[in-house]
C-alpha cells in the first residue's frame, strides 16, 4: 500500500467546466446537466505551438495548468504521468485517411504529433521543464495505470507528480468500433508529503481479484464514467470534493484492481 497526498485538481468534461464549478456537481450540490466539452486552447504554449496543438493537447494542457493554479506550484518542478486510451484520435484517423489514398504525403505536424507522448512534449514547452514525464496507454485501465505508476513515482523517487488522463472520441468508422462518448481530462498533483495545500491523504493498494467498482451516484456521470476511459477517475473527484472520507475501486486488466482510501486534511 502506497500513501500519498493530493494538492492539486484540474478537470475538464462535457457540462464540467473546470474543478471549481465541477467540484460543486460532483459532491452532489449542483444538478449535472450534460453540455459540450468547454475546449480553449493553453495561454501556456507560445503561438506558433498553438496553432499547431491539437484537442488532445488541449485537453491535457488545460487540466494540468488548473491543477498548478489549484495548488500554487511552479508546473515546472514536478514529474508528469501522461495516460490516454488512444491519444491523439483525430490525427489517427486523418493519417489513415491520407495513407489510403494518393499521394501519400503525411505533413511534419500530423507526424510529430502522431506519437503517443505528444502530450508529454507540448507539455515540456509550455511548462518550460526537464523533470521526467511517463506516457502511457491501456485501453480501459488507462486512467487505472497512471494513477499506480504515479503513485509508485511519488513513493519510490519521493517526487510531485501531475497525473494527466485524457480521453477524446474517434471519428468515424473508428468510432463505431471504439465508441468514447466525449472529450474529458482531469488531473491530480500527488506529493509524498502532506504540505498546508493538502485537500486529502490517499492510500493506494493494488489488488488481485475483479471488482465491482465504485459508481457514480447521477446517471449521467455514470454514463460518462462508464463511456470515457480517462473518466474512470470521477468517483476519486467525487470522493475530493465532497471532502469527506470513502473508499474507491477502480478495475485494472487481468482480474486486478486498484482499492483507493481517500480522508480530507
Amino acid at each position: 500500500m502506497m500513501r500519498i497526498f493530493v494538492e492539486g485538481v484540474g478537470l475538464l468534461g462535457p457540462g464540467l467546466d473546470g474543478w471549481s464549478a465541477g467540484r460543486t456537481i460532483l459532491a452532489g450540490d449542483t444538478a449535472y446537466v450534460a453540455a459540450p466539452t468547454n475546449l480553449r486552447a493553453s495561454d501556456m504554449l507560445p503561438a506558433a505551438e498553438r496553432r499547431r496543438a491539437g484537442m488532445p493537447i488541449k485537453l491535457a494542457l488545460a487540466v494540468g495548468q488548473e491543477a498548478f493554479l489549484h495548488s500554487g506550484r511552479d508546473p515546472g518542478t514536478a514529474a508528469t504521468v501522461f495516460t490516454s486510451s488512444g491519444g491523439d484520435n483525430d490525427n489517427a484517423h486523418a493519417i489513415n485517411a491520407i495513407l489510403a489514398t494518393a499521394p501519400r504525403e503525411v505533413s511534419p505536424t500530423r507526424f510529430h504529433n502522431s506519437v503517443h507522448n505528444a502530450a508529454a512534449g507540448y507539455w515540456c514547452v509550455a511548462a518550460d521543464t526537464h523533470e521526467p514525464s511517463t506516457s502511457l496507454c491501456a485501453h480501459d485501465a488507462s486512467f487505472a495505470a497512471g494513477l499506480l505508476e504515479s503513485a509508485v513515482q511519488v513513493t519510490v523517487d519521493d517526487a510531485v507528480v501531475v497525473l494527466i488522463a485524457y480521453d477524446h472520441p474517434f471519428p468515424e468508422p473508428l468510432h463505431a468500433v471504439r465508441p468514447i462518448a466525449a472529450p474529458f481530462g482531469m488531473a491530480l498533483i500527488l506529493t509524498p508529503r502532506q504540505t498546508e495545500k493538502s485537500m486529502a491523504a490517499m492510500d493506494v493498494d493494488f489488488a488481485p481479484g475483479s471488482v465491482r467498482e465504485t459508481a457514480m451516484q447521477d446517471a449521467g456521470l455514470e454514463a460518462l464514467r462508464r463511456d470515457v476511459p480517462a473518466a474512470r477517475g470521477l468517483p476519486l473527484l467525487a470522493a475530493l470534493a465532497r471532502g469527506e472520507a470513502a473508499q474507491v475501486s477502480i478495475a485494472y486488466f487481468d482480474d486486478n484492481h486498484i482499492n483507493l482510501r481517500v480522508a480530507p486534511c
